[in-house]
């Protein structure tokens, strides 16, 4: 894929119907020959859309204005590509969490959820959050995740967490201003529900922090694993990560994590763990699918706003 088409890719598929802005921008960058030859500089991890545009917004450069994003690229490259080098799109977006609960729900409980890629953490405590499926309110926390949710019921109780570890190779805290302010970066200029919950998720990991450690999710995965408390399930879950590990090392942990005791819930792109037999993607947008224990359930929207269940 070049990278005119990535960011094609990216307008026509994830951003359309979510964030106006972000589609004109990766439309006009892909029609853009200098900034193409500028993206084209950095290594091809570090290439992808919402990393550049989240460095922009980190940087206070528009990201509204195709035009004035071109200006602001140009005269300020060097800056924008040392922070590009330093980053990942470690969008800690909590509203998968209403993803994850129909699944956590059912398990044998009480939990231990191990996040590989967890970034802050914030998708940790789907016990603390309050959802609403529909108009069909569970928990009274904060926030609120809404989701419309079709092809099952939605779960009657919040799942029993006893432990919450997560892995990534640059933890962030969220009571460490810079790092909050990337995880503002990240999200997408429109969306200030999502800034809000995103205030109201690190108040709750401020208050009782997660074990985060850093380092892979291969290598250092199985030790942290055997930390988990006996007595509670073990729960192996990601959302919208592998497709930042190069394909060896996403086989690897594929192989790694089925050997493992407990479960494993992904929540992935279907081009990056595929599966046979899936169902036709429902209506228009970017869908992940979200699977336990490799066997595909439903497919989901980006930011957990929806999901169809066919599991």
């Amino acid at each position: 894929m070049t990278i005119a088409s990535r960011y094609v890719e990216f307008g026509s598929r994830e951003a359309r119907g979510v964030s106006p802005a972000y589609e004109r921008l990766s439309l006009a960058v892909a029609r853009d020959d200098e900034l193409l030859d500028l993206i084209g500089t950095l290594p091809p991890a570090k290439q992808q859309p919402n990393l550049l545009f989240g460095v922009v917004r980190l940087l206070g450069g528009p990201v509204e204005d195709p035009g004035a994003f071109h200006d602001y690229v140009l005269e300020n490259w060097p800056v924008i590509a040392a922070e590009v080098a330093d980053r990942a799109t470690q969008t800690n977006e909590v509203g998968r969490c209403a993803l994850l609960l129909p699944v956590l729900a059912r398990l044998p409980q009480p939990l231990a959820l191990l996040e590989v890629g967890a970034s802050a953490g914030l998708c940790l405590y789907p016990d603390r959050y309050a959802y609403r499926y529909d108009d069909r309110p569970l928990g009274d926390g904060e926030p609120v995740l809404d989701c419309a949710l079709t092809g099952t019921e939605p779960p009657d109780r919040l799942p029993e967490v006893v432990w919450r570890a997560g892995l990534d190779l640059n933890p962030l805290d969220v009571t460490v201003p810079a790092d909050l302010a990337w995880l503002d970066a990240t999200i997408w200029p429109e969306h200030a529900h999502r800034r809000a919950r995103l205030r109201a998720a690190a108040a709750v990991a401020a208050a009782d922090p997660p074990l985060l450690l850093r380092g892979d999710l291969v290598d250092d995965l199985p030790a942290l694993a055997a930390r988990a408390p006996a007595g509670a399930t073990l729960v192996v879950l990601h959302t919208a990560v592998l497709y930042q590990v190069p394909a060896p090392r996403r086989a690897a942990f594929v192989e790694l994590v089925r050997g493992l005791p407990g479960h494993w819930i992904a929540n992935e792109a279907p081009e990056v763990l595929p599966y046979d037999g899936l169902p036709a993607e429902p209506g228009d947008g970017f869908h992940n699918v979200l699977a336990l224990d490799g066997r595909p359930l439903a497919w989901t929207r980006g930011h957990g706003q929806a999901m169809t269940w066919f599991g």
